[in-house]
């Protein structure tokens, strides 16, 4: 029942909440940056690439705005998503302490997103409003021992939290009862909810890399962002019925649940970064990444409430996700020294079980082009701007298992869904 808050708050660095949005600049070029010099910005996509700076301070912030929708087709019909637009951001900053280390810290949220599927839609009991963000602060350490070579790490300190509505109770379970009990009438609206409320206890990772200049022309990087368990050590649940009429039927049976905690915890994966950059000209800018995401380790959620006599409520919900990649390709022109125009694409695919297949996180792979630009209306500074479109692939026939809680019997639901989003990105960037 409650399991939607953790595999909602928990699940955020899989595709379906994974935030590849954190650069007003890069994100023109397909969200590359594993072996370009990006100044403040390469704690994120390479901690490596700071020691590459030649300023005294390097910042650079960026907020992106995602305007996303999802839909469901089922046996009852098509329903789509209601939601807010979400907004991550980072903001980076990196100062050279000698010619060849240099220190720096970054603030950015690796995780965040909302969805609303409506109180009553036949897929409530699943989910029916999400909204979730996790905040990474990363102090940064880059050395180059010679020349074309460097080594960076960054401590990623992490925590989170989430807010979740789902159904309890089904319309048409709630209906089947009330023929039994030969009590006249039909309802489609959800009888009963829970709102789920956790945060996520501060975790700590590490974000490492190595760049190497191969000559004037050619880079490689790599880049490693170790696992990191994610608790909700003390959630609280809250019901709320339908109407008087639902909760003088229900709440003997769920009355229980109210005001209940819950702990839960689940693996965020480890995620391994290749990439290479090449400059044919001077004006010229190429670059490739390759991201693989270990969530094959992600098995099992599962979560207990604190009570003994809640035990029954607890969930251990099978996920089995696969290892997912994502492709990343792009590119920059410099038209003049104040000019920077890009484009890029990136091929996110899904490591979402289909059948395991929660609406929360409505996964599947996504092909998603970009274009971007920088502008310089005076030396030291640019303004940073980009579009990226998310194109999701559907996926069809995708179902899930569930307890249902009134008739005492398992429930499968399952539905065609597909996801698409317009992703702005504005940012500015400063150095002296």
């Amino acid at each position: 029942m409650a399991a939607a808050i953790s595999s909602a708050a928990l699940t955020a660095s899989a595709e379906g909440y994974q935030v590849n949005t954190l650069s007003a600049r890069q994100n023109g070029m397909g969200h590359t940056g594993t072996a370009i010099k990006l100044g403040a910005e390469s704690m994120i996509f390479n901690p490596a690439g700071i020691a590459y700076i030649n300023n005294i301070i390097d910042a650079q912030a960026s907020v992106t705005g995602i305007f996303a929708k999802a839909s469901a087709t089922c046996s009852e019909g098509k329903f789509e998503t209601d939601n807010t637009p979400s907004t991550p951001i980072s903001v980076n900053l990196a100062m050279s302490v000698y010619d060849n280390f240099k220190v720096g810290v970054s603030f950015y949220t690796p995780y965040g997103s909302g969805i609303n599927w409506g109180v009553s839609w036949p897929g409530a009991v699943l989910n029916q409003k999400v909204s979730l963000a996790a905040y990474t602060l990363q102090p940064t350490l880059a050395w180059r021992p010679i020349k074309n070579l460097a080594i960076g790490a960054g401590v990623m300190v992490t925590w989170g939290n989430v807010n979740l509505d789902k159904g309890l109770v089904s319309a048409s379970s709630f209906n089947a009862v009330l023929g039994a009990m030969g009590i006249p009438g039909q309802s489609d609206d959800t009888p009963a909810s829970i709102n789920l409320n956790g945060k996520a206890a501060t975790t700590v990772g590490i974000n490492a890399g190595i760049m190497w200049d191969i000559n004037s022309r050619w880079t490689v990087g790599a880049s490693f962002r170790s696992k990191m368990n994610m608790k909700v050590k003390r959630g609280v649940a809250t019901l709320s019925y339908a109407s008087d009429f639902t909760r003088s039927i229900l709440q003997e049976r769920l009355d229980i649940l109210d005001k209940a905690n819950f702990e839960a915890s689940m693996p965020c994966a480890a995620v391994y970064n290749i990439g290479v950059s090449f400059k044919p000209t001077d004006r010229w800018l190429l670059a490739a990444d390759l991201q693989l995401t270990g969530w094959k380790a992600y098995k099992e959620l599962t979560v207990d409430f604190l009570s003994e006599k809640l035990e029954p409520y607890d969930q251990h919900l099978t996920k089995n996700y696969r290892n997912s990649m994502t492709y990343h390709l792009g590119a920059q022109y410099s038209v003049t020294d104040r000019l920077d125009l890009r484009a890029g694409m990136m091929v996110d695919t899904t490591p979402v079980n289909k059948k395991h297949y929660n609406p929360e996180t409505p996964g599947m792979t996504k092909i998603e082009p970009s274009i971007g630009l920088s502008f310089s209306p005076v030396k030291n500074f640019s303004i940073d701007a980009s579009l990226l479109y998310v194109a999701g692939l559907g996926e069809n026939n995708a179902s899930i298992s569930y307890d249902d809680l009134l008739l005492g019997k398992s429930a499968t639901f399952e539905a065609d869904y597909k996801v698409h989003a317009w992703n702005p990105s504005i940012g500015l960037s400063f150095h002296f």
